[in-house]
């Protein structure tokens, strides 16, 4: 091995510490300033780890070209770029309806008809941010008073009255009391809870909610029908657990069982309180739906019930102790342009 000129050791030193250079190149020049330093290939197998044949080849090139035989020698292929022609086609075709009839393109689909790869395809799709396989479905409101109404809701959770109580009030109808006919097999390492296919239904009951906006705390009650009777029942608890609001704001849903001469006249009886109906097709206005969805994840989806009882005290159960830790629900309208002046 020859002597290293002090700026072939300075440079080779400076590739052995580097931390930004590749991993080929750092090991390249270690090997280089080993065998310079007089270390025999035996030492050199051991500390890097390589073979015979490698440091024979590495000091042959150096010793032939010098730093220049040390560089790659195949720079690999130059990175292929999709110009904007071929995206425009792209995600023009994917605007247009498979002639399969499909009902939406693949990345594979799209591939073969165009003659790209579908790596090439699915790259153009993730810059424009476009996904042929999701669909949103949405339900356009027809109420003609819809702007006025849905700003009047909006208004009692961004800015409610001062001294005043404000409650979204829905029932969950329904609700099956489901017990499973094979054993539950439980939750362990490795294995996912698994529950049976076979079912027994018990019966059905309704749940009753009252979601505090200011607080997030819910006043729930369970009963077998959903009437109107039953439900002014569940409002005069409501009254009855707010004795120092000045006014009682209740937005709830259009049904029937809401608007009887009944609930006329418990309104006349009661005249702080006040209904504010949500619009047509508009119960995402309604914010208990948001607690509502939550109780069917966390206690209805996997639950088994023995009864129709049981179903009902695992429910309120559930309430008690979502109260502990209630908070309001942070509701914001992200979208002015749907309606909303």
């Amino acid at each position: 091995m020859r002597q290293l000129t002090e700026t072939e050791r300075e440079e080779l030193t400076r590739w052995s510490r580097s931390r930004t250079l590749a991993a080929r190149d750092v090991f390249v020049a270690s090997l280089i300033l080993a065998l310079a330093d007089g270390k025999s290939h035996t030492q050199i197998e051991k500390e890097l780890n390589t073979s015979r044949p490698t440091i024979a080849r590495w000091k042959a090139r150096f010793e032939e070209s010098g730093m220049a035989g040390l560089e790659t020698q195949h720079r690999g292929t130059k990175p292929r770029t999709v110009t904007p022609a071929v995206q425009a086609r792209v995600l023009r075709e994917t605007t247009q309806p498979p002639v399969d009839v499909s009902t939406h393109w693949s990345c594979r689909k799209l591939a073969a008809t165009l003659g790209l790869g579908k790596s090439t395809v699915h790259r153009i799709w993730s810059q424009a941010r476009v996904k042929p396989h999701r669909l949103e479905r949405y339900m356009a409101s027809d109420d003609p008073q819809f702007e006025e109404t849905a700003a009047d809701i909006i208004g009692l959770y961004m800015d409610p009255p001062q001294h005043a109580a404000v409650f979204c009030v829905d029932e969950k109808t329904a609700i099956q009391a489901l017990d499973r006919l094979d054993p539950v097999h439980p939750l362990s390492s490795g294995r996912a809870e698994k529950h049976g296919f076979e079912y027994y239904r018990h019966g059905t009951l309704s749940l009753y909610a009252a979601l505090d906006v200011k607080t997030g705390q819910v006043h729930g009650k369970t009963a077998r029908r959903h009437t109107s009777e039953d439900f002014l029942a569940f409002m005069t608890q409501v009254v009855e657990r707010t004795p120092g609001a000045k006014e009682i704001h209740i937005v709830l849903n259009n049904l029937s069982a809401h608007k009887t001469k009944s609930v006329a006249e418990f309104l006349d009886q009661n005249p702080r309180v006040r209904f504010h109906f949500t619009p047509t097709y508009s119960s995402w206005l309604n914010q208990v739906e948001i607690w509502f969805a939550k109780i069917q994840h966390d206690v209805i989806d996997r639950g088994v019930f023995t009864s129709v009882t049981d179903l009902s005290r695992k429910l309120m159960k559930y309430i008690r102790l979502y109260g502990k830790s209630a908070k309001p629900f942070r509701w914001t309208y992200t979208d002015a342009s749907r309606r909303i002046k």
